[in-house]
């Protein structure tokens, strides 16, 4: 069956059975990741196969039918969503929606079958129904669609019995300054690519298939640094220019999936979320025009961490751990008693860990003159209330970040365990 295309004119069919305008001279997304041949095989990033914070992917100098970035993809199908441990993207847009007034489960679950059909076709890099052809010179270039429930989705469909304890309010902090418009929603939708119209693409596919069911409640558009344009991989930099990641959980960690994913085996009703995860989703501005003006050893002691490289203040290299008790030659801690890494480790919150993959934003210029820009922080875990909650209870009660950064919106959001073929994001909760 051939696909439509965005596109006017007369339409050919390509090698690999999709259509593409203008006769047979149009090239189809999944013909170009074909003709990269091997190059694209060994660019697979397989569902959780990859870690969190580095990335595989280098540009080569010689142009080839498809770049090595441009063949990389992630598996739509799988025991976890996409998007979690897949590697950081280069793009990102964050998004929540609202079902709309009368909209109920049988609706939800409709639009859960079409979203997850377009995000399995986006995935793969071949087009969709009616696709706009933005992004059709491209390949997947490493895209994900992730999708989460927020509280109230489980009210709006009749699902309040299956709704689990990791989804009650989060507590207030003294640090949240937030826009209840651009905090939580009914579902949750992560894109990431690391090329702009790929993601840009994923996203208006993404809202177009959401029709009359759900509207937008807000968006959040983010970016990382683009994969190959550093020597070597290297863990991503904030707007701060601090190393931000190097504490994250890895998933070769005998406790990883403790720490990030829920098991099965818990209450009946909580069984579709077996596999899945809990994200916290933060928008945190940073007070840029503040921070800039400390010095380089100041802003270091805040972190806790060298800026240059990010080892720890008590030695060593970006990996070496912590020696929260090294002191100077006068008795004073080398990672200052309120720094932002000593505050937010492991071993002074009982062992809570996240997963935190953030992208950063600009959003421009404010009123006042200052930059409107931060990060968008998104972090994972099996349990919120034993993860993101105790640390940031923790940081909230002397963090010496805090007074160069604003909370202003939040969400929680449920996300489902990954599908098998024929499956659809959320089908066990939705069908049983």
């Amino acid at each position: 069956m051939s696909k439509k295309t965005g596109g006017s004119g007369a339409v050919g069919t390509t090698e690999a059975g999709s259509t593409v305008p203008g006769g047979g001279s149009g090239v189809s997304r999944r013909r170009l990741i074909g003709g990269a041949g091997a190059a694209g095989a060994a660019g697979l990033v397989l569902g959780a196969a990859g870690g969190a914070g580095g990335y595989a992917a280098t540009r080569g100098d010689v142009p080839a039918a498809l770049t090595t970035i441009g063949t990389t993809g992630a598996m739509f199908h799988g025991k976890h969503q996409a998007g979690i441990t897949t590697p950081l993207q280069a793009r990102g847009h964050l998004v929540a929606f609202d079902l709309a007034a009368g909209a109920g489960r049988r609706e939800a679950a409709a639009l859960m079958r079409r979203w997850s059909a377009v995000a399995e076709r986006l995935m793969a890099g071949e087009p969709t129904e009616d696709d706009t052809g933005v992004a059709r010179d491209a390949g997947p270039s490493s895209l994900t669609v992730t999708f989460g429930f927020g509280r109230a989705f489980f009210t709006r469909t009749g699902l309040e019995a299956r709704r689990p304890a990791g989804l009650d309010p989060l507590p207030a902090f003294s640090s949240d300054h937030l826009d209840a418009q651009r905090s939580e929603g009914d579902i949750w939708v992560q894109i990431g690519a690391d090329d702009a119209l790929v993601a840009f693409h994923a996203l208006r596919a993404v809202q177009r298939e959401a029709g009359a069911t759900a509207r937008v409640r807000w968006q959040m558009n983010g970016f990382n640094r683009t994969p190959g344009a550093t020597a070597r991989p290297m863990t991503a930099r904030n707007l701060m220019g601090q190393i931000d990641g190097t504490g994250n959980p890895k998933p070769g960690e005998s406790d990883f999936d403790q720490r990030v994913f829920v098991p099965a085996g818990g209450p009946a009703a909580h069984e579709w979320l077996a596999g899945g995860s809990y994200a916290v989703v933060r928008r945190i501005r940073m007070l840029l025009d503040d921070w800039e003006q400390l010095p380089v050893d100041r802003q270091e002691r805040v972190i806790g961490r060298r800026k240059a490289d990010g080892a720890p203040l008590s030695g060593g290299s970006e990996t070496t751990e912590m020696d929260l008790d090294k002191a100077d030659a006068d008795g004073r801690l080398l990672i200052p008693d309120n720094a932002h890494a000593r505050i937010s480790s492991p071993e002074k919150n009982g062992g809570a860990a996240m997963l935190r993959r953030p992208f950063s934003y600009h959003d421009g210029i404010s009123d006042d003159g200052t930059p409107d820009a931060g990060l968008l922080f998104v972090c994972w875990q099996a349990d919120p209330f034993k993860g993101f909650v105790p640390v940031q209870r923790k940081l909230d009660r002397g963090d010496a970040l805090s007074p160069f950064i604003r909370h202003e919106s939040s969400g929680l959001f449920a996300v489902p365990g990954g599908v098998a073929a024929g499956e659809y994001v959320g089908q066990r909760l939705l069908e049983a």
